[in-house]
C-alpha cells in the first residue's frame, strides 16, 4: 500500500472506524456458506439449504434501502446497534434451530429474519469517508481502499468457514458469524465519530430521495449490468471448470477475478482522474462487459483465467465510480440510502445473472451462458452511454444551490 493510501487511514477516526466496520462486514462474507452448510447438515437437504440462503439474500436486498433510511433518519449509532443485535440474534436463533433439528420452514423463516436486519455497515462507512475526506482525490482513494478491502473479505470469508467446519461443525461457523457481526457492529456503532453523527431532524422530502434524482436511475442500470456479469461468472465458471474435469480449479479462477479487481482498485484510487464521472462510468462498464464477452470463446482454464483477471481490472473501478456518482447526484442526508441503492443494483443484477446462467448451463453450454450474460450487460452499458449527457447535467444541477428541483 502506498503512502497515499496510508494517508487515508490517518484521517480523523478513520483507522478505528474502518477496522471495526470491516470486522462487522466479515460476517457478510461468511454468512451464506455457513448458513447453507448448517441448514443442509440439520435437514439433510440441499433444497432446504438453498431456500434458506435464498430467503436471506432476497430479504436482505429488498430491505436494504429501508435499513439505510433508518440510519439516515435516526442516526447511525442507534440504528446500527438495534440492527446488529437483531441480526446476530436471528443468526444465533438459526444456529439453535439447526441443533434442535427444526423443520425446514422454520429455518427458512429465521434466515429471512436475519436478512431483514443485516446492518448496512458498508454504506455507512462510505458516508463517513465522504464526510472526513478533505478533497475528491482523497475520497476516491478511500472508496478504492474500501472496495479492495471488501474484495479481500469475500475471498477469505469462505476459507474461514471451511476451516471452522473442518475443526468443528457448520453450526459453529454460523455461531461465529453471529459473534463477529455483533462485536464488529457494536464496536463501529459505539465509536465517538459515529455517535456524533445525528439523524435528520425531519424526514427527507420525497424529492430528496435518491430515486427521484435526475440521472440516478441511469447509474443503477449500469451497475445492474455489472452485477449480471458477476452473477454469470460466479455460476458459469464452476461449470466451465467441471466440464474440463477440473472442478477444483473453480476457486482459483474466481480468486483471479478478485485479485484483478483488488489490484485495479488500488491503482484506480492512486491516480488522479480528470474525466467526468458519468463518461468514466460508461467507459469502464463498456470495457468490463466487452472483456466478459470473451469468456464465451475461452478454450481452456488458462485463457479463462486471463479473461477473469481482465474482468476484475474493470470491476472495482466501475463500482467505485458508481459510488462517487451516487454522492454527486444526491444530498448529504440521503447518502446512506444512495450508497445502498448502488449495492442493491449490483446484487440484484448478480442474482438475476446467476439464475439465468444456471438455467442456460443446464440446458445449453457455458459459452451460451457467458454470451447471454455479456449481452444483457452490454445493453445496460449502452443505455447508460445514451444518457451520459443527462447524467452530466444532473451532476451539475446537484452541485448548484438551486439545483434541488
Amino acid at each position: 500500500m502506498s503512502e497515499r493510501y496510508l494517508d487515508v487511514l490517518r484521517l480523523p477516526h478513520a483507522a478505528r472506524l474502518f477496522s471495526t466496520a470491516l470486522l462487522g462486514r466479515l460476517s457478510f462474507a461468511t454468512v451464506t456458506l455457513s448458513l447453507l452448510l448448517s441448514v443442509q447438515s440439520a435437514t439433510g437437504s440441499f433444497a432446504a439449504a438453498g431456500a434458506a440462503t435464498g430467503a436471506f439474500g432476497v430479504v436482505n436486498v429488498v430491505a436494504s434501502p429501508f435499513r439505510a433510511r433508518c440510519v439516515d433518519r435516526f442516526g447511525a449509532s442507534g440504528a446500527l446497534l438495534v440492527m446488529g443485535v437483531l441480526y446476530a440474534a436471528a443468526l444465533f436463533g438459526t444456529s439453535l434451530a439447526c441443533l434442535g433439528s427444526a423443520n425446514p420452514l422454520t429455518l427458512v423463516a429465521l434466515a429471512g429474519v436475519a436478512g431483514l436486519f443485516a446492518p448496512p455497515l458498508g454504506s455507512t462507512m462510505r458516508v463517513i469517508w465522504a464526510s472526513v475526506a478533505p478533497n475528491p482525490r482523497m475520497l476516491t482513494k478511500a472508496y478504492s481502499l474500501d472496495a479492495v478491502a471488501e474484495e479481500l473479505l469475500f475471498t477469505t470469508g469462505p476459507l474461514l468457514v471451511g476451516l471452522l467446519v473442518v475443526v468443528a461443525t457448520p453450526v459453529a461457523a454460523l455461531i461465529a458469524t453471529a459473534g463477529i457481526a455483533l462485536v464488529g457492529t457494536a464496536s463501529f456503532a459505539l465509536a465517538k465519530a459515529v455517535r456524533d453523527r445525528p439523524g435528520s431532524t425531519t424526514p427527507p422530502h420525497a424529492h430528496d430521495r435518491p430515486l427521484r434524482q435526475k440521472g440516478f436511475w441511469v447509474v443503477l442500470v449500469a451497475l445492474a449490468g455489472v452485477g449480471v456479469v458477476l452473477g454469470t461468472v460466479e455460476t458459469a465458471v464452476p461449470a466451465f471448470a467441471a466440464e474440463r474435469s477440473s472442478a477444483a480449479l473453480a476457486g482459483v479462477l474466481l480468486a483471479l477475478l478478485s485479485a484483478g479487481s483488488g489490484v485495479a482498485g488500488l491503482v484506480y484510487g492512486h491516480r488522479t482522474w480528470r474525466s467526468r464521472l458519468a463518461p468514466r462510468l460508461v467507459v469502464l462498464s463498456v470495457a468490463l462487459t466487452a472483456v466478459s464477452s470473451l469468456a464465451a470463446f475461452a478454450t481452456n482454464e488458462i485463457v479463462m483465467g486471463v479473461i477473469l483477471v481482465g474482468i476484475g481490472v474493470f470491476l472495482a473501478p466501475t463500482v467505485v465510480t458508481g459510488y462517487l456518482l451516487a454522492d454527486a447526484l444526491t444530498a448529504e442526508h440521503v447518502r446512506n440510502e444512495a450508497s445502498t441503492w448502488i449495492n442493491t443494483a449490483v446484487n440484484s443484477g448478480a442474482a438475476a445473472g446467476a439464475a439465468l446462467a444456471g438455467l442456460l448451463v443446464d440446458r445449453t453450454t457455458t459459452s451460451v451462458a457467458f454470451a447471454v450474460g455479456a449481452g444483457i450487460a452490454v445493453l445496460a452499458a449502452l443505455t447508460a452511454a445514451a444518457r451520459v449527457r443527462f447524467m452530466n447535467h444532473a451532476v451539475h444541477d446537484q452541485a448548484l444551490p438551486e439545483g434541488r428541483a
